[in-house]
This record gives structure tokens, sequence and C-alpha cells, in this order.
């Protein structure tokens, strides 16, 4: 089936939703429906509409939910972040203990040479506390931290 074939069902179905626009609201869809009035003259009939409305059963769903609408007092880390004194050459720099060392040294502008960012090749030793590691998988810890590259 070509695009000329479905020519007449689009132009159909365009009819169709210029006809309805009038009738609809943003979370329902007005249905005409007919009322039957009866009266000692004889019987009248009049259209009137009928909202649809698809959200008005959700109305109630979170009703029993108390925590709704309440905000907690500190939202976020309780205490605050565990920050950790760390110097990366001599250079005092912030660091959040448990923070990749990779992380703290590219936010510090250090250079450190990486190949792998796995830990198997070992072009990224550096030398923390004491300790030769490798600084795509050594992390900050706690308390004092002092990173040189080697």
């Amino acid at each position: 089936m070509s695009l000329r074939d479905l020519q007449p069902f689009f132009a159909a179905a365009c009819a169709l939703l210029v006809l309805a626009a009038p009738q609809c609201s943003a979370f329902g869809i007005l249905v005409p429906s007919s009322v039957i009035t009866r009266s000692s003259a004889g019987t009248t009939e009049s259209t009137t509409a009928t909202p649809l409305h698809m959200f008005g059963n959700l109305k109630g769903a979170f009703s029993n939910d108390k925590s709704l609408g309440k905000v907690d007092a500190s939202p976020g880390l309780k205490g605050g972040p565990n920050v950790s004194e760390c110097t990366i050459n001599g250079k005092p720099v912030k660091a959040v203990a448990g923070q990749r060392v990779s992380q703290v040294a590219a936010a510090a502008r250090v250079k450190i040479t990486y190949s792998c960012k796995k830990g198997d090749c070992g072009t990224c030793e550096i030398m923390q506390n004491g300790r030769i590691v490798k600084a795509c998988q050594a992390k900050i810890n706690s308390g004092k931290c002092d990173i040189r590259t080697l």
C-alpha cells in the first residue's frame, strides 16, 4: 500500500478530528447523550454533553498516603559528606571519602597517565599514603590522604 492509497483515509481522519475538536476537553471527552423529556404535550428529545473523565477515578488513589506533600527538614546527606583532608603532589584539594582518586586528580587538574582504566596495566600507579596503588581503582580514604604521582 502506498501513500496515495492512504490519502483518502488520512483526509477522513483529519475531518473527524476537526469535527470532534470542539467536544474535547483537556482530560476527558464530551460525548453527546440524549435526554428524553416527557410532557403532557408529547415527547421531546434534547441532547446534552456528558463528560467522560478519564482521570476521575485516580482522584482518591493517593488519599491514604500521609507522607505526600511533607518536606524533609534536611534533605540530602545526613550531617553532610565525609570530607577528607587530601593533598595531591603537595596541593590541597577537596575530596570526599570513597571518591575515586582519578576523579579527584582530574578535578585538581593533575595529570595522571591511563591506558586501560581497569587496573590491569599499571600505567596509572601513584603513591597514596606511602603505598603504591593504581589511580584508576584507588579510592580516597577517610582522614588524611597524601597522593604523589610517579
